[in-house]
């Protein structure tokens, strides 16, 4: 791929509808996308790559831009201090104040910057972060959520196994390997595109984070049993549920978005299940969740959350989301986890998640939770994931982290109603 102005204009219009954080920065990538398909491959990934790092180094670039904080200069720094292109690559775009600003651009000490500033981080969150973990663990941490995520697999049990579909992918010339963890996920180098790849087509296949794998096998559904994915939103967890239960029992896929549970449809058809039932619901309080109180065996809430662990995909919500914010999320995710804990039978399973990295979306909705329904009890994460051989160190609550686990960062505490 040959760098050209007509390249840097599509990266520049782009990244000044992003930054303008109207809107979740991926949506607008792929509108963007659809809007110009004269873009090749190349070029897109180009584009998208650049934006993203722009995204994830905002505060460390906005340093090196010398008070003049547009998109085209962020851009330039980013091509020249992130991205390696020399002077003479980008001399098709500079004006003569642009070489001699990037001169003392590249000088910048980056290392001698505040520490929020050099962990390209908002102080609220980076001050939540200080007192969250431990003081070595702060830069490492950033360090995670600053790379881009890499893509994982998980492999649909009814359809395939794990062995046959490594070998698969490996023939077409995919590097793939077995996630650490999940008995389900596999891990490819790079972004190739696998939406027209016979084994995603059939449904073997289902691109998952080997994080939210793992949410599932806490759960541990079994045949025959009711369960809920309360919030199910594109249903990814819920087809990993349907395919542990081996498509027999009941499982309901709730949420509020019919544009979420459009997004199912054609998954589910791909996916060979048919025991989920997709169900819209005005609110935690809807009728339909009060007719099934007291019924179901295992209730999984993903709850909405801030999406803070998903920084290394969306790196455009820490600079979305504010204090307020979260305190209001905090809120919902409480009436939402009273809501499904009601849909739990004696002896019955409750698992509470987020993709968040705070404690006040984390352990204080659950304490709070714990302390108004002492009929619940928390059993250990580690424990139940090691009785199904997955080794790993996470604890009673389960705690990822993409500098340990290499995953997102998730949370979620497993209660069981006594």
């Amino acid at each position: 791929m040959r760098f050209t102005p007509a390249l840097f204009h599509h990266s520049k219009t782009l990244l000044s509808e992003v930054l303008r954080f109207d809107f979740p920065a991926d949506r607008l990538v792929s509108d963007y996308f659809r809007q110009h398909r004269e873009l090749g491959h190349a070029d897109r990934g180009f584009v998208a790559e650049t934006v993203f790092t722009v995204l994830r180094r905002k505060r460390s670039l906005s340093a090196r831009c010398a008070g003049e904080l547009t998109s085209r200069r962020l851009l330039l720094a980013t091509l020249a201090c992130l991205q390696g292109m020399n002077r003479r690559e980008l001399d098709v775009v500079l004006t003569e104040a642009e070489r001699h600003w990037l001169a003392h651009a590249k000088a910048v000490q980056i290392r001698e910057l505040p520490a929020a500033e050099r962990l390209d981080l908002p102080d609220w969150l980076y001050e939540l972060l200080v007192a969250q973990f431990a003081a070595d663990e702060i830069e490492p941490l950033a360090a995670g959520l600053n790379q881009p995520a890499p893509l994982d697999l998980r492999v649909n049990s009814l359809k395939a196994g794990r062995a046959e579909v490594l070998e698969r992918l490996r023939a077409d010339g995919l590097p793939a390997e077995p996630c650490p963890y999940s008995p389900l996920g596999i891990r490819l180098a790079g972004k190739p595109a696998l939406s027209k790849h016979p084994l995603f087509i059939d449904g073997s296949i289902e691109v998952q984070d080997e994080g939210s794998q793992l949410l599932g096998f806490l759960l541990q559904p079994r045949r025959g049993e009711m369960v809920a994915d309360f919030c199910a939103g594109a249903g990814g967890k819920t087809l990993l549920l349907g395919a542990l239960m081996r498509s027999q029992g009941r499982l309901y896929a709730f949420d509020v978005s019919d544009q979420r549970l459009a997004r199912l449809k054609p998954r589910l058809a791909r996916s060979g299940l048919s025991n989920v039932h997709p169900v819209r619901i005005d609110s935690e309080r809807d009728i339909k969740i009060k007719r099934l109180a007291g019924k179901l065996d295992r209730v999984l809430v993903d709850a909405p959350c801030s999406g803070l662990g998903t920084l290394r995909r969306n790196p455009d919500l820490k600079w979305r989301q504010t204090p307020e914010s979260v305190a209001e999320l905090s809120v919902k995710q409480a009436a939402i986890l009273a809501a499904a804990a009601s849909l739990v039978k004696k002896g019955g399973r409750l698992v509470y998640a987020t993709c968040s990295l705070l404690e006040a979306e984390n352990e204080a909705v659950v304490q709070a939770f714990l302390t108004q329904h002492p009929e619940f009890a928390v059993r250990s994460a580690q424990e139940i994931l090691g009785k199904q051989e997955i080794s790993i160190d996470c604890g009673e609550r389960l705690r990822l982290l993409p500098h340990r686990h290499g995953t997102d960062a998730f949370y979620a505490a497993t209660m069981e109603r006594q």
